[in-house]
């Protein structure tokens, strides 16, 4: 047992009879354990720094994410495009596809993947699921939004030609009365064409010598 003293500036001090060493094992786990639950809420950063990163690779970059985010850490995947591979944005964001379904149990995104000069980000916030939950596909056979088919949302009334719609049903312009349907009359014959007399040509005058 050692005699500490706990309150040096008190008249007269104070002094108080304790395990000195248990005493300053408790004050550490204290410590700890406050640093660790303080450390949540912060941003962590991971570069890749190819579209042509290794399946191995990338799945240790997932595993550190996974790691942060049940910390309670935001994290932010930064894609690094070199050269010609500029032209195939549609790898960097397949890539970030491929990130977001690894993570989705969990984390939602909280900034969805987007080109910021030769980089792309994407951060995801944490978000546990519960368990069993199943990520959400998208409905089969629905069509994209925005998309149209030739012809649709124009109000075109249906043609009406000769022969066509001549029976029930046939209706005028603009939605007036019924129109008959023309019967086609006969063909007047065209004319020979007929070739006009040609005039014979004048003997050329002789010429004096």
């Amino acid at each position: 047992m050692d005699l500490v003293e706990v309150a040096p500036t008190a008249r007269p001090p104070v002094c108080k009879i304790m395990d000195y060493g248990k005493w300053r094992y408790q004050q550490q786990k204290k410590e700890d354990k406050s640093r660790a639950s303080s450390k949540g809420g912060r941003l962590k950063m991971l570069n890749i720094d190819t579209i042509r990163i290794g399946d191995h690779d990338l799945q240790i970059k997932m595993n550190h994410a996974r790691d942060f985010l049940k910390e309670g850490n935001k994290v932010q995947f930064t894609l690094r495009f070199k050269g010609r591979e500029m032209a195939h944005l549609d790898l960097g964001r397949d890539l970030m596809n491929k990130v977001k379904t690894e993570l989705w149990s969990v984390s939602k995104v909280e900034r969805d993947a987007k080109m910021e000069g030769r980089r792309m980000t994407l951060v995801l916030q944490p978000d546990h699921k519960a368990p069993g939950a199943k990520m959400p596909q998208p409905q089969a056979g629905s069509a994209p939004r925005g998309a149209m088919t030739a012809g649709s949302g124009l109000n075109i009334p249906p043609r009406v030609g000769p022969g066509v719609g001549a029976g029930a049903g046939a209706t005028g312009p603009a939605g007036g009365p019924p129109r008959p349907a023309t019967q086609p009359g006969p063909v007047a014959p065209r004319p020979a064409p007929t070739s006009a007399p040609v005039a014979p040509r004048p003997s050329p005058a002789p010429v004096q010598r």
